[in-house]
């Protein structure tokens, strides 16, 4: 008989971007100039530990990989593809934008789709998909996702809340761990898509999840952007992260290029792309371009009632340039229609 789950979190690790996952020893001092990462085979015996406080806390910590990667690898082997969704700047439209993917996505009922949201301090995914009052659900398989549809799945830090306006006040660790939690805990089943949200920039969520998905794989990144050169400066550090961490980027969609009206379908630029957006962007660094999803004032209305903008408002352009988006996804990642 599954029951509701408690809020508790397993003691977390810190993630180290250019390695697998290791255990991160509890250090007196911040860390030197030079040092060769706590967690580095060298930890203790650089020339940079010399003196330092912590070096016989570094010598002294066990070396190698989290012993729980083989389980999340496990746990994952029934997903085929993995997909994050990233944006530099906070506010372009990320998480509206992956709902409406993981909507188009479950659109094919062959398909089963999941969202991870990652987003710990913000969580919005179950708000804009209609589940913001469920809860979470143990089992002896593991945590069950909330079923927005019978093919498509929801798990965020949301339902593990006491009251929808509690503040997440965590530190990076913590919330790392509760991230090991969603991939080693969740029984998401067989999927053949799972969409990873993430907050804005390249902070700890963004290399637990490169770091705990590694080995298991990872399809690639879709950045979204709005056309504004502010919104691009951020974009540009994120593509930065990605090809330093190794991640592919399947291509940048620009977010709110253009408003709809949704009484004579013609679209003005709002948001005017001062330095050519980003398909000049994406020419300029070399990574594909997926499109340009318009503004239209309905997508904010379905997701503050938690509704898919694909069922209700089918007619509308941002909705064909969406479903555009998902062919070029699919293409980029190299899956054909059906999730193979």
């Amino acid at each position: 008989m599954p029951s509701t789950i408690t809020t508790t979190v397993e003691e977390p690790l810190q993630i180290d971007l250019s390695a697998p996952l290791k255990n991160h020893p509890s250090l007196i001092a911040p860390e030197p100039e030079h040092c060769p990462g706590p967690e580095s085979n060298l930890a203790g015996q650089g020339d940079a530990c010399a003196g330092c406080p912590n070096q016989s806390i570094c010598a002294s910590t066990p070396k190698g990989p989290d012993p729980d990667i083989p389980l999340i690898t496990s746990r994952l082997a029934g997903i085929k593809h993995k997909i994050l969704v990233l944006s530099g700047k906070g506010g372009v439209g990320k998480s509206t934008f992956t709902t409406m993917l993981a909507h188009a996505f479950a659109a094919n009922e062959n398909n089963m789709v999941g969202i991870m949201d990652t987003d710990i301090c913000g969580p919005s995914i179950p708000k804009m998909m209609g589940v913001e009052a469920e809860t979470i659900h143990v089992s002896n398989e593991g945590w069950s996702p909330v079923w927005v549809a019978d093919n498509l799945g929801v798990m965020s830090v949301q339902f593990m809340l006491p009251s929808r306006d509690d503040a997440v006040i965590w530190r990076g660790p913590k919330k790392n761990g509760l991230i090991k939690q969603f991939l080693k805990d969740v029984e998401w089943g067989e999927l053949d898509y799972l969409l990873v949200d993430t907050p804005p920039g390249t902070s700890d969520e963004h290399l637990s999840v490169n770091s705990y998905l590694k080995v298991s794989g990872v399809d690639g990144a879709v950045v979204v952007t709005t056309p504004q050169e502010v919104s691009l400066l951020d974009v540009r550090k994120e593509i930065d992260f990605c090809r330093k961490a190794r991640i592919k980027v399947l291509g940048i969609v620009e977010n709110m290029s253009g408003f709809v009206c949704p009484s004579c379908k013609h679209q003005n630029r709002i948001f005017k792309a001062t330095t050519g957006g980003a398909r000049k962007l994406a020419k300029e660094t070399g990574i594909p371009f997926l499109g340009a999803v318009p503004l239209d004032p309905r997508i904010g209305m379905a997701c503050d009632y938690g509704e898919s903008f694909f069922d209700n408002f089918p007619d509308s352009p941002a909705c064909a340039a969406l479903q555009g988006v998902v062919r070029r996804v699919q293409e980029e990642a190299g899956i054909r229609d059906g999730g193979e």
